[in-house]
C-alpha cells in the first residue's frame, strides 16, 4: 500500500444560534470524525458545507439565510440544518440549490446528506473498527475546561413568544444513566465545569414518569434532584441553567450548600406584571418568587441568582414596565438579560393586541439596563476583601481572564486576574477580589502553600 493516503474530505461548519444548538453541533462532527471525514476552517478549503442554523427570533433567521448565502456563494455546496431547517419552504425560496435541509436534533440525515454529497472515506483499518461508543468523549467546540451537558430535548410549555415546541417538539429527556457517562468522561477528559442545559432542565424526566435506569451499582430516576445529587458527585463545578422555578427546585439549594453544585441558578423570569406573564403563558406569582429568592439566599447566601427579561411585550403599558423594575429592585437578582420583544414567525404574541413601538421599548431596555447597572455593582462590591475560586479561561499578553463560580461562560461577567507566579488556563486558582465595577470583578492570586 502507498504511503500517500489519499486526502480526507473536508467538511467546513458554521453553528449558529443557543448552546444547545451547539451541543447538536458537537455531535454531527463527532460522527464525521469518526467515520474519518476531516474539518476545513473556511469554505474554500471544504468540499461540503453544513450549516447549523437559529430559526428562534426572525433576526436570528435572517442571520442564519445570510449564513447560508454566504456558503452557498463561496463553496457551492450547502447542507442547511438546524431550527430553521424546520421550516424548508422558506429556505427553498430564498436558496433552492441548497443539498439538503433538515430540522433541529437529526443528527443521522444530516450526516447521511453528507454522506451523499461526499462518500464517506474508506479506510480498511478504520472500517474494521466497532462504531464510537457514546461513552467516549467527541469533538469540543468549547474551551477543554468546560462543556454543555444536554439532559432533554425539547419542552412541554407552551409560552405565546416561543416556537421551540414547534421546532423541536415535546420533551424528551435522556436516561440518566447515558447523562452521567458523558459527564464522568467529560471531567476525565479534563472539564472542570458542565453547564446542564435543555429547554426546561427542572422538568428532566416528567415525560419518562422519572425512569431509573442502571449507572455503575445503582439504579438512578430521570429526575432533577437525583441527577443533580449524583453529577455532584463527579469532582467538577455543575453549573444549572434554564431552570424553572418549580417547587422541587427547592430541593437543590441542600446541594448547592453542601458544595456539590455550583451555588447559581439561572432562571428566566421574562417578566414580573401579572397581566404580561399571563399574556405570555408564564407563571404569574411573581410576589412568592421574591420570597423563595430570599429563603434559597438564607439557605445559601453565597447563591448567584440569573435570569433574563423581555420588554416591550405586546400590552405591555408603562403601570407594567414600572412594576417590573419595582420588582427588580426588591429581588436584587445578580445577574440579568434583558430583550427587547420580536415578533416569531408563528409564535401566538404576534397577535396580541397593544404592540409597543420600537421607540419605546428602546427607552424601557435602558432604563431596565440602568437599573439592573447598580444592582450589579453593589451585588459585587460585597465581595471585594473576599478571597474566591476563579476558573481561569484565557491567559494572554493583554491579561489573565476567568470566572467566579457567579459567573457562566459568555453571557455574566468576568474575573480580571493579576499573579506574581504562573497561571494556567482551565485551572482554579483562589483570587483575593480588591475591586469590582459593574459587572467584573479584579482581583490577584493567593499564593498556596
Amino acid at each position: 500500500m502507498s504511503k500517500q493516503a489519499t486526502a480526507a474530505p473536508k467538511v467546513g461548519f458554521v453553528s449558529l444560534g443557543c448552546a444547545k444548538a451547539l451541543v447538536d453541533s458537537e455531535r454531527i462532527l463527532t460522527q464525521l470524525r469518526a467515520e474519518g471525514y476531516d474539518f476545513a476552517p473556511d469554505y474554500g478549503a471544504a468540499d461540503v458545507v453544513i450549516v447549523n442554523t437559529c430559526g428562534f427570533l426572525d433576526s436570528a433567521r435572517e442571520e442564519s439565510l445570510s449564513a447560508i448565502g454566504d456558503a452557498l456563494a463561496e463553496n457551492g455546496k450547502v447542507i442547511v440544518t438546524g431550527c430553521m431547517g424546520a421550516t424548508p419552504e422558506l429556505i427553498r425560496s430564498v436558496y433552492p440549490d441548497v443539498l439538503s435541509i433538515t430540522g433541529p436534533a437529526q443528527y443521522e440525515s444530516v450526516v447521511d446528506a453528507v454522506h451523499r454529497a461526499l462518500p464517506k472515506p474508506h479506510d480498511p483499518h478504520v472500517d474494521l473498527l466497532p462504531s464510537p461508543r457514546n461513552e467516549q468523549v467527541g469533538v469540543k467546540l468549547t474551551p477543554r475546561h468546560y462543556a454543555y451537558l444536554k439532559i432533554s430535548e425539547g419542552c412541554n410549555n407552551r409560552c405565546s413568544f416561543c416556537i421551540i415546541p414547534k421546532l423541536r417538539g415535546d420533551l424528551v429527556s435522556r436516561p440518566a444513566a447515558d447523562v452521567l457517562m458523558e459527564a464522568e468522561n467529560l471531567v476525565k477528559s479534563g472539564v472542570k465545569e458542565l453547564l446542564v442545559i435543555s429547554q426546561d432542565t427542572s422538568a428532566y424526566g416528567i415525560d419518562t414518569k422519572y425512569a431509573a435506569s442502571q449507572w455503575k451499582d445503582r439504579s438512578v430516576k430521570a429526575k432533577f434532584l437525583d441527577l443533580c445529587k449524583e453529577l455532584g458527585e463527579l469532582g467538577a463545578w455543575i453549573r444549572l441553567h434554564y431552570v424553572y422555578p418549580y417547587p422541587h427546585v427547592d430541593d437543590v439549594i441542600e446541594l448547592m450548600t453542601a458544595g456539590k453544585i455550583l451555588p447559581y441558578l439561572d432562571i428566566p423570569f421574562q417578566h414580573a406584571s401579572p397581566k404580561v406573564l399571563k399574556d405570555m403563558r408564564r407563571p404569574a406569582a411573581s410576589e412568592k418568587v421574591i420570597d423563595r429568592i430570599g429563603a434559597w439566599r438564607k439557605a445559601c447566601p453565597d447563591m448567584t441568582v440569573r435570569s433574563t427579561f423581555i420588554v416591550g411585550f405586546p400590552g405591555e403599558t408603562e403601570e407594567d414596565f414600572q412594576y417590573l423594575l419595582d420588582w427588580l429592585e426588591e429581588a436584587q437578582l445578580d445577574r440579568v438579560g434583558c430583550f427587547r420583544y420580536e415578533n416569531v414567525s408563528s409564535a401566538d404574541s404576534n397577535g396580541l393586541k397593544g404592540h409597543v413601538s420600537e421607540e419605546v421599548k428602546e427607552e424601557r431596555w435602558n432604563r431596565f439596563m440602568a437599573v439592573q447597572q447598580v444592582i450589579s455593582a453593589k451585588r459585587l462590591k460585597r465581595k471585594v476583601g473576599k478571597v474566591i475560586d476563579v476558573l481561569i479561561d484565557s491567559v494572554t499578553p493583554e491579561g489573565i481572564v476567568g470566572r467566579s463560580k457567579g459567573d457562566a461562560p459568555e453571557i455574566d461577567g468576568l474575573v480580571h486576574v493579576t499573579s506574581k507566579g504562573r497561571v494556567l488556563a482551565g485551572t482554579i486558582v483562589p483570587v483575593k477580589i480588591e475591586k469590582s465595577d459593574e459587572y467584573d470583578l479584579f482581583g490577584s492570586v493567593v499564593k498556596t502553600s
